[in-house]
């Protein structure tokens, strides 16, 4: 019985043996800026490759060059072992070549059957058939193993359910090859486990996927083979089982994992509580958490997926309107916050986990986004001056090695790395009491990851007392002077670095090991 999967220009699976994209010698430029250089290497047919390297390396440029969004300025790629030229995305579509970008191209206000089929419409008697294209949506959704609503409008759907549409639309398109850049960013854990599903049975099926994701994790659970980039350049490419996470750090960056991970001692004596909360609980979430931190020191909060770990941040925050517990601020005590501006007002700042949805304004100025807490000092009469504006927020922002020549783009053109260092800026443009601060490397590259980490030993040697949740436990034990361990909605564990208690082992033991914990 064919499926959908089957269906593939050219034959399907009759083309899993062999090359399916071959680079070689590629170059581009964009200006006097050299983003590949003589770049060649290949990807095996009905297989998934990974392609990782820090931001910059050139990772997305090579996709680009595949999607016929940027055509190469020298060199050649073949695909399939024929010479092809992707002078556009069109050149590419008729290649079989469909990319999946983070940033989604559906449609918000067709319905899911019509993103599917934009540019494809299926027809009887030479007029569009919705009914043809309705009974196909409904055997992809089978063979895909999803259940969505051929009527709805997309916006209404989950990001998850977005990104099936993509790929939806990519194989009925007879789709041979398919590109996916970071794909898992903006899932859940069980959307990933089901795009990695989907992703495993188009490969035995005959496709071939070429994969770009900062999470090392990710790329050894699904890669076949994997390709690593440094300045432009293809340092290394081979089978995912002859590298380790640590190998393959050392070729991204030429550091090893201990380098990134580090230990950062405190460089100042800690000062008293700034910030101390008692019974806290939400309902449903989390209840009877003790949270303490003094000045200057770092606080980790870890457990597993479900924890609490981020309800706890988001309560302290105030954005947990049925939150309750005791607070103290510098040892006085305060009404718990019910809005993010009380937490402020009391010294408590956030950097969430979605910087992109709950932290950022994506329209404004990365220079705005940073003085956002106090833009009226940088007003005249009511009005913004653009130069007022770069000349308050510059300092903030070299100080995290964000670039001053960036802080007039819009924020949403900076990558994840100098999005969450303009987050950062905006802290030490505005410092808080008290520093929360969620997932603060998710879908961010290893070499920015290490930047990041010291902005927060940096906040600390400050003064400023700082919280962290990571689900890096290796960047919570780098950095943590001490760690609250959470479980099932509740602290479980309290290890001290001082004394030695804070690693790997520890943490797990006590996330995982609930009767034995004494707290």
């Amino acid at each position: 019985m064919t499926t959908v999967f089957e269906k593939t220009k050219g034959g399907g699976p009759a083309r899993s043996q062999g090359i399916a994209i071959g680079f070689h010698g590629v170059s581009k430029h964009f200006g006097s800026t050299t983003a590949l250089s003589d770049m060649s290497f290949d990807v095996r047919a009905a297989t998934i490759h990974a392609l990782v390297g820090q931001n910059g390396a050139g990772k997305s440029t090579a996709l680009g060059v595949l999607a016929g969004r940027s055509p190469p300025s020298g060199g050649s790629v073949e695909i399939f072992g024929e010479a092809a030229k992707l002078s556009d995305p069109r050149r590419a579509h008729e290649a079989g070549i469909v990319a999946i970008y983070q940033e989604l191209t559906i449609i918000p206000h067709l319905s899911a059957v019509e993103n599917v089929f934009l540019g494809q419409i299926l027809s009887y008697g030479g007029f569009a058939s919705p009914a043809r294209m309705k009974a196909r949506f409904r055997e992809l959704c089978g063979l895909f193993g999803v259940s969505i609503p051929a009527d709805t409008r997309a916006r209404y759907l989950s990001v998850a359910d977005q990104q099936i549409l993509e790929i939806m639309r990519g194989v009925q398109s007879d789709a041979r090859i398919l590109l996916f850049d970071e794909p898992t960013a903006s899932l859940a854990p069980a959307e990933r486990r089901a795009l990695f599903r989907l992703m495993r049975d188009l490969r035995a099926a005959g496709h071939t996927m070429v994969f770009v994701s900062h999470n090392l994790d990710e790329v050894f659970e699904i890669a076949d083979d994997i390709t690593v980039f440094r300045n432009g350049q293809m340092v290394a490419s081979k089978p995912a089982a002859g590298w380790s996470k640590g190998t393959l750090v050392a070729q991204m960056l030429g550091e090893s994992m201990t380098d990134i991970y580090r230990r950062r001692e405190a460089s100042v004596p800690f000062g008293g509580d700034v910030l101390k909360a008692r019974n806290v609980s939400v309902p449903g979430a989390i209840r009877d958490v003790d949270i303490s931190v003094r000045k200057g020191e770092i606080v980790g909060v870890a457990g597993l997926a479900g924890a609490g770990r981020t309800t706890l941040l988001r309560a302290l925050a105030g954005a947990e309107s049925k939150a309750t517990g005791s607070l103290w601020i510098d040892g006085a005590q305060h009404s718990w916050p019910r809005q993010p501006k009380e937490a402020r007002r009391l010294g408590i700042a956030l950097v969430p986990e979605e910087r992109k949805t709950d932290g950022l304004v994506l329209g404004m100025s990365s220079s705005e986004n940073i003085a956002l807490p106090r833009l009226k000092g940088c007003s005249t009469l009511g009005l913004l001056s653009d130069a007022t504006l770069k000349e308050a927020t510059e300092a903030a922002a070299f100080t995290f090695g964000l670039n001053p020549a960036r802080l007039s783009e819009p924020v949403r053109n900076l990558s994840g790395g100098n999005q969450q260092k303009a987050l950062l800026a905006r802290w030490k443009y505005s410092p808080p009491t008290v520093l929360l601060v969620d997932e603060p490397t998710r879908g961010i590259d290893i070499g920015a990851k290490a930047e990041i980490l010291d902005a927060l030993r940096l906040f600390s040697d400050l003064g400023t007392g700082v919280v962290v949740v990571s689900s890096e436990l290796e960047e919570i034990v780098s950095i943590a002077d001490r760690v609250i361990v959470m479980a099932e909605g509740r602290k479980v564990k309290e290890l001290v670095a001082d004394r030695n208690e804070v690693s790997l082992s520890r943490i797990l033991s006590a996330a995982f090991d609930l009767e034995d914990h004494h707290v």
